[in-house]
């Protein structure tokens, strides 16, 4: 099963300044972040949901874009926050 979102979803490359880790993590001196993922709406890079701030989803709650990607080495699967879907 899949939804408009998954299916539309582009591939931005991802926003600048990018390190090694959670570019908002690591503005506010955190360095717990777990894994990262990529919106495909805009290229933010952010930590996942098993990180203890959990920017990717607070990305999607201030700014409603659906579908990111993990951005972790060799993974390529997709999360549409809105119909709650793995693509």
């Amino acid at each position: 099963m899949t939804c408009e979102h998954l299916k539309d979803a582009a591939e931005p490359a991802p926003q600048t300044p990018y390190g090694q880790g959670c570019p908002a993590c690591e503005r506010d001196g955190h360095t717990d972040w777990v894994h990262l993922r990529l919106c495909l709406t805009c290229g933010l890079v952010a930590c996942c949901d098993s990180s203890p701030r959990r920017h990717m989803s607070g990305h999607h709650a201030d700014t409603g874009h659906p579908v990111m990607r993990s951005f972790e080495p060799g993974e390529d699967w997709r999360w549409c926050f809105d119909d709650h879907l793995l693509g």
